[in-house]
């Protein structure tokens, strides 16, 4: 079976309680794996102890995907190919780039910056 690799998109979703991201994710049955840009990127909307603590607690339960040489040049290539047709930008480039490296299909609602890449799973529609 093909990996998947969650967008931070999902995991937002999930983390606010909506229904159809927890449905997805309560009943996913492969392996969580997120990029280690998504740690960022959630990190960066976190704003008390609490918040921090919970999701430190959350985050536990997937791989990391870490970034390397191969993949940021990769991602840097997508952001030039994609940016301007597609909006694109470098943080879902390194993510794209993650889920090509690893052969990954790639778990966004974002049908615009990642449509074009093939490996888009949009999991429901919001």
């Amino acid at each position: 079976m093909q990996p998947s690799l969650f967008d931070t998109d999902v995991i937002i979703d999930f983390l606010r309680g909506h229904p159809d991201a927890v449905n997805f994710l309560n009943t996913f049955d492969q392996q969580f794996r997120i990029s280690a840009v998504t740690i960022a990127e959630l990190y960066s909307g976190v704003n008390q102890d609490a918040e921090r603590d919970e999701l430190a607690w959350f985050l536990s339960l997937f791989t990391v995907m870490p970034l390397t040489e191969e993949i940021a040049i990769d991602a840097g290539k997508l952001r030039q190919n994609y940016f301007r047709s597609h909006g694109m930008g470098l943080a879902d480039a390194m993510i794209a780039a993650t889920a090509r490296s690893f052969g990954a299909r790639l778990i966004s609602l974002n049908k615009k910056h990642f449509g074009m890449l093939g490996n888009l799973v949009v999991p429901y529609e919001k």
